[in-house]
């Protein structure tokens, strides 16, 4: 059994390495390593950390413990009929997909990397490009059970204890701790997305063909241009799809079409100079990309990691961005004020902050998380080295999202103001309630939580 009095004192990030903040480190291998710290409570808290790929400091806890929750990654039942599975909070998107789509099996929900724990999807409730059509992860869990801190273990869901359930599912780990999750996988046929793909030159265009044909696709996400001005702001590269029936697989791939294989191919060196990625490369690097892409091309046989998550073929490529890190900035505005989107684009091209990935998706309806991000409309992310000047360009996005009725993502969010997230988040209150009643002395908290008030 886990002991935090002698667990190692290690300094944490994000993944966009900024920040970085003392905590006391306890691996955590099943409920019974997570309940010995809360039942020690320690001063500063606890929180549960995954695999660490939320951009900000929703997984540190400076000067209190952090459980790694990484060991916990069995899994506990499967239901191929039914399309079920049963795992604990630990085990990683990756692993389900190469347990699971060779039985016919992918994951419900994927963001744009498959290294992520099972309980940090549900505490982000993250989203994919398929949001339209199904929704964020929680929408698509059976039940979870959750260690409060009255070192209760409760099993709550969309049908029991519903409001505890949508306070954990984007509540970043701030209810409890995640321990074990029932999940909705997705039937596939094979292991291969027909993609088709097209070239926009602008970002009107661009709109216009996602708002008129997303809903012919299961998949969408564009790539945009942010350093282009003028005429051609927000040129983009579409890629949408869906994946393969077995009849629309080469004859050899026919013979095992859910053959499936995730690896890290490359890994990027410990140290890149500052500045590396800066408007000269990004715009020479935009340029590139943009033109080696097809304008239109229809009915093209991609595999998995290619389509879902072309950066995870290359290990620890946030070490790009330099030693002072990087920022990904993701804001959603409604349908309706796609104005604000295109204010948003002209600022963030005019500033001379180079984003080497922008990607746009539009969003379906939200669901009853207080904290869930998702809401009609459009998003934006943007990755954003720190350089001198970024925190005004944010501020002044803030000021324009807020506007416009929408949010930003506090899976991603590094330095909001509290008052502007309570603009942002109207069901706010009802999430401090909801922690209060369950954790009425704090004990779960993190960076994040107190640098937001939450």
């Amino acid at each position: 059994m886990a002991d935090p009095r002698t667990a190692e004192e290690v300094l944490l990030t994000g993944w966009g390495r900024t920040a970085p903040t003392p905590a006391r480190l306890v691996a955590v291998h099943g409920p019974e390593d997570a309940a010995a710290v809360l039942a020690a409570r320690t001063p500063r808290g606890v929180v549960a950390r995954g695999l660490a790929r939320s951009y900000n400091d929703a997984a540190q806890n400076a000067g209190g413990h952090v459980l790694d929750m990484t060991a916990a990654d069995r899994v506990l039942d499967v239901d191929l009929a039914a399309g079920e599975v049963e795992v604990e909070a630990g085990i990683s998107l990756d692993r389900l997909m190469n347990l699971f789509v060779p039985m016919g099996l992918f994951v419900p929900v994927t963001p744009g990397t498959r290294y992520v724990t099972v309980g940090g999807a549900v505490a982000a409730d993250i989203h994919g490009k398929n949001h339209h059509v199904a929704g964020t992860f929680s929408e698509h869990v059976a039940w979870l059970d959750l260690l409060t801190a009255d070192g209760e273990v409760r099993r709550v869901g969309p049908d029991r204890d519903p409001e505890l359930f949508w306070a954990t599912a984007g509540g970043m780990g701030l209810t409890g701790v995640i321990l074990r999750a029932r999940i909705r996988m997705k039937p596939v046929e094979s292991s291969r997305i027909v993609v088709d793909t097209d070239r926009t030159p602008d970002l009107d265009s661009l709109m216009s063909l996602m708002a008129g044909t997303d809903h012919l696709y299961d998949y969408s996400v564009a790539w945009i241009d942010c350093v282009a001005r003028g005429a051609r702001m927000g040129r983009s590269v579409l890629t949408r799809g869906r994946f393969a029936r077995r009849d629309e697989l080469a004859p050899e791939q026919q013979a095992d079409p859910l053959r499936y294989s995730g690896r890290v191919r490359l890994s990027a060196p410990g140290v890149f100079p500052p500045g590396l990625l800066n408007p000269a490369t990004v715009a020479a690097f935009n340029e590139v990309w943009y033109r080696k892409s097809p304008r239109r091309k229809r009915d093209q046989l991609q595999t998995i990691g290619a389509f879902f998550h072309p950066l995870d073929g290359v290990g620890s490529w946030n070490r790009v961005y330099g030693p002072r890190g990087f920022v990904q900035y993701q804001f959603v505005v409604p349908d309706g004020r796609e104005e604000a989107m295109r204010r948003a684009l002209e600022r963030i091209s005019r500033s001379g902050h180079a984003s080497f990935l922008a990607v746009l998706k539009r969003f379906g309806e939200g669901n009853p998380g207080m904290l869930s991000f998702p809401l009609p409309g459009w998003t934006l992310a943007l990755d954003i080295p720190v350089v001198s000047g970024l925190a005004a360009l944010l501020d002044e996005l803030d000021e324009l999202v807020v506007g416009a009725g929408g949010r930003v993502y506090l899976a991603k969010d590094p330095r909001v103001r509290p008052e502007v997230l309570e603009q942002m988040y109207p069901r706010l209150g009802a999430f401090r309630d909801v922690r209060r009643r369950v954790d009425p002395e704090g004990v779960f908290t993190s960076d994040l939580a107190r640098r937001l008030s939450l």
